[in-house]
């Protein structure tokens, strides 16, 4: 892992986002001459139109439907110090501390595109308090993302400039006032200038770290699918045959193509799963001489979630080093531009799109389950997979499925859209239209959150599942020792994070009250959200979906 991750205004990724927001990279400024000089001047310029009495919005002007107040330049900067109070109107929970540390990466990064008229002294301060682990109190409603996360950003400001001890931050797991932290990091409190308080609330900073992290978590989860469907089509002896090149060439979709590819790659090796690469077909007396669609179009059903999900990943990379406050100052032509880059429309459709196709993930996996634990559609498992068939009160993974069940209806609406819905006409009609970004990225959270705990219960059933199939062939539970590689890895990850290391005598689960399965749940989901063993084990996965360029 580098030092740093430095800050220029562009080509900050998503994974380093993610790395500053939940594993504390250490976080520098660039010290390019020509960008610290773009951000010296953009200043200059707002003293100036102060000075002259120009007409600059939200500088010599009011705010939004009052943009007719014309503003002294006695009074431009109590302005903006004015905005951080009628703001502070938040209200729920507080959002998670790696959303808010991904909100000031990305605010100080757009900051040092040079066009926001904002000082570098503030910049450093955001850089500051993420280095030393302090995060201001956000709260979870209070953004309909028109004029960019306004009262999200204010929250933030609020605290970086020392404003009012109701400004609250948390400091490496304590809860202290703004003008505590300021002490111990020995910052002096500060007021804003002319356009400062704009250029800090005025912009997409908040919405857009949330979607990076649930990115992050979804390229991560979309991986995980795609290994848990390797285990299950071995479970079930599924064929590679669906996945053959000369099939998918004649239907080219980028996203089709890759899976086809890699769920080759992902069974290679298998002695579970039928190998019919060569044209030939097992067929079997009284069974389907090919599998059932959720086998058979797996490329056809992922392939558009792989697709959405690289539409999604480019446009968030273009937000997250973006200039997306108003005005915007061109210092080289001095000259101010009005405009509306603060408009979240690219994450709020980006993470209505987000939740979708991770209910789709969900159907399709749920699906699979429905088959493992149905013996006239298993090929000879168990009925819900139970271990010790000869014990007769053994259920098995009967209310696991149950469990998998009551969280598929909730995907389901967490996938509806949220941009298109509930207008709004904030301030005096100004703001009359809005994307509504900020409220389907906190959706996009949940929707991520609940897929990792359904996800937990799938690798549960796959893991059963290839237990008792290798049983069927080989006369004993190691699956290990049959699965194709790549998800041998997965297995073994998940019976590590469980207490269960792989055993010939028993499958994982032999009888029922010999473990918790809400304990295993919790543990795996654990592991997921922290990026352990179980996500570590798919990195061959995620590196294959990189390479298409689909992600970088």
């Amino acid at each position: 892992m580098s030092s740093k991750v430095i800050l220029t205004g562009e080509d900050l990724s998503i994974e380093d986002t993610v790395r500053v927001a939940r594993h504390n990279q250490a976080v520098g400024l660039s010290d390019n001459p020509e960008i610290l000089k773009r951000i010296e001047a953009s200043c200059k310029y707002i003293n100036q139109a102060v000075k002259s009495h120009q007409p600059v919005y939200g500088v010599t002007t009011g705010f939004g439907g009052m943009a007719n107040v014309i503003i002294s330049p006695e009074e431009a900067a109590d302005l903006q110090n004015n905005a951080i109070w009628y703001h502070k109107t938040g209200a729920g929970k507080l959002l998670p501390i790696p959303d808010v540390r991904a909100a000031m990466l990305l605010r100080a990064n757009s900051h040092m595109r040079g066009v926001s008229g904002i000082r570098l002294e503030i910049i450093q301060r955001m850089v500051t308090f993420l280095n030393a682990g302090v995060t201001p109190h956000v709260r979870e409603f209070g953004s309909i993302g028109a004029s960019g996360d306004l009262v999200p950003l204010i929250s933030i400001t609020g605290a970086l400039m020392g404003t009012d001890p109701s400004f609250m931050v948390n400091f490496n797991g304590e809860d202290i006032d703004c003008l505590t932290a300021l002490e111990r990091l020995n910052l002096p409190r500060m007021r804003l200038l002319p356009k400062e308080g704009l250029a800090m609330m005025n912009g997409t900073s908040v919405m857009t770290g949330i979607a990076a992290n649930c990115v992050h978590d979804a390229r991560i989860l979309l991986a995980l699918a795609l290994e848990v469907h390797a285990l299950m089509i071995q479970a079930l002896q599924g064929t590679n045959q669906s996945f053959h090149p000369f099939i998918h060439q004649h239907k080219p979709h980028t996203g089709q193509v890759w899976v086809a590819n890699h769920m080759r790659e992902l069974l290679n090796g298998s002695t579970l799963s039928r190998d019919e690469l060569d044209g030939s077909h097992d067929y079997r007396d009284g069974d389907l001489i090919q599998d059932r669609y959720s086998l058979r179009c797996l490329p056809q059903f992922l392939g558009p979630i792989i697709d959405g999900l690289a539409y999604i990943s480019h446009h968030l990379r273009v937000e997250i080093n973006s200039a997306n406050d108003n005005p915007l100052i061109d210092t080289a032509n001095e000259a101010s531009y009005h405009g509306g880059n603060f408009l979240g429309q690219y994450i709020g459709v980006g993470m209505d799109q987000l939740r979708y196709y991770m209910g789709l993930l969900a159907k399709h996996i749920d699906v699979q389950i429905a088959l493992l634990v149905s013996p006239q559609f298993s090929n000879g498992l168990s009925p819900s997979l139970v271990g010790n068939t000869e014990r007769k009160v053994n259920m098995g993974l009967k209310g696991l499925q149950i469990s998998g069940n009551s969280i598929m209806p909730i995907l389901g609406f967490l996938g509806n859209s949220l941009a298109d819905r509930f207008p709004t006409h904030a301030e005096q009609f100004n703001q009359n239209i809005n994307s509504q970004g900020f409220g389907s990225a906190n959706l996009a959270r949940q929707t991520i959150e609940t897929l990792q705990q359904y996800m937990a219960i799938a690798l549960i059933f796959g893991v059963q599942a290839v237990d008792l199939r290798t049983h069927k062939l080989a006369g004993h539970y190691n699956a290990f020792e049959h699965l194709s590689p790549m998800t041998a890895n997965m297995y073994s990850a998940v019976r590590t994070v469980v207490g269960r290391t792989p055993s010939r005598e028993r499958p994982y689960i032999w009888n029922d009250d010999e473990q918790s399965l809400e304990q295993h749940i919790s543990d795996i989901v654990k592991d997921i959200a922290s990026d352990g063993i179980i996500s570590q084990s798919v990195e061959q996965t995620l590196r294959s979906l990189r390479s298409i360029i689909l992600f970088r």
